[in-house]
């Protein structure tokens, strides 16, 4: 029975050991290399059969260049606090518009909640790519947004949309919805609504109770949400590239230059462990809270 648990225990790690130590470990070693003119594209190759001399001369090759230089051009410090700018509006505007669909999903009838919540799921049977290319017939000057616009007399002429930094708004709230409405209805399906009545019971307005009672019962949920959106809108690539402009600059955007135009592997490499720390810290900084809110909980 021990050796059952040890291997229970065992096996998850070295899941994680393998596809995300690793790969981590590989780029984080590429990050601090020199790009060159060969294939891999970067030095020093690191070869054991050389013997451990060769191997210690080129781990003193390796340097930390790369990453003092990202700090110092503006076209990467842009890129990052671009894509943090656009990633924490796109979270704001997918919480308000979530939870107001994951609380009613919540309050329906148990009989109708299966059906919300496959409706909520539908798109993903759906490509991703395929989502995002019929946006493109939406937002376009000629598509089906500003033709129903102008049928309806609101607008003269077509709105430019498509290549801005609304449609990259747009995008990103519909792909991301469901990841935000799902956390929060799992959180506000398992709440005790006798709670917000005897709130009600003791002089609270619906108002009150409901950002009381309600709201701060859904925290979980909602931060859960709210990370799962945030955190792959950050390195988002696909939706600014097909539906953002040349003036839309976000990072996945720009590592991907680096990887297939520039052909410059080290500085992608240390653009890629930049944007892993960026992404780390929210989730160390929610763990941190959920356990100081157990520990309070106690």
């Amino acid at each position: 029975m021990n050796l059952f648990r040890r291997l229970t225990i065992l096996i998850p790690y070295l899941w994680l050991l393998a596809l995300f130590l690793l790969p981590f470990l590989i780029v984080f070693r590429i990050s601090l290399s020199e790009p060159v003119l060969a294939m891999p594209p970067y030095m020093p190759q690191f070869d054991l059969s050389e013997g451990w001399a060769a191997f210690r001369e080129n781990l003193s090759q390796l340097s930390f260049a790369n990453y003092v230089w990202l700090t110092e051009d503006a076209l990467y410090r842009n890129a990052y606090f671009s894509s943090l700018r656009i990633a924490f509006i796109s979270t704001l505007l997918t919480l308000a518009i979530g939870f107001p669909l994951a609380y009613g999903m919540a309050r329906a009838p148990e009989n109708l909640r299966p059906i919300l919540l496959m409706l909520v799921i539908l798109p993903f049977w759906t490509s991703f790519l395929i989502r995002v290319y019929a946006w493109i017939g939406i937002l376009k000057p000629e598509g089906l947004l500003n033709q129903f616009l102008m049928w309806l007399g609101l607008i003269d002429d077509p709105l430019t949309i498509l290549n801005t930094n609304t449609a990259v708004f747009i995008g990103i709230v519909y792909s991301y919805l469901p990841f935000m409405v799902l956390p929060i209805y799992a959180t506000l399906e398992k709440m005790d609504y006798s709670l917000v009545e005897a709130a009600q019971d003791l002089g609270c307005t619906a108002l009150g109770a409901f950002w009381k009672v309600t709201a701060r019962l859904a925290v979980p949920g909602i931060a859960a949400g709210c990370l799962l959106v945030f955190i792959p809108a950050v390195g988002e690539f696909v939706i600014p590239d097909l539906l953002g402009g040349s003036d839309t600059l976000m990072i996945g955007r720009t590592l991907w230059v680096e990887f297939f135009n520039n052909r410059d592997w080290p500085v992608a490499s240390a653009v890629a462990i930049i944007l892993l720390i960026l992404l780390v810290v929210p989730i160390v900084l929610f763990q941190n809270a959920q356990a100081r809110a157990q520990e309070t909980g106690r």
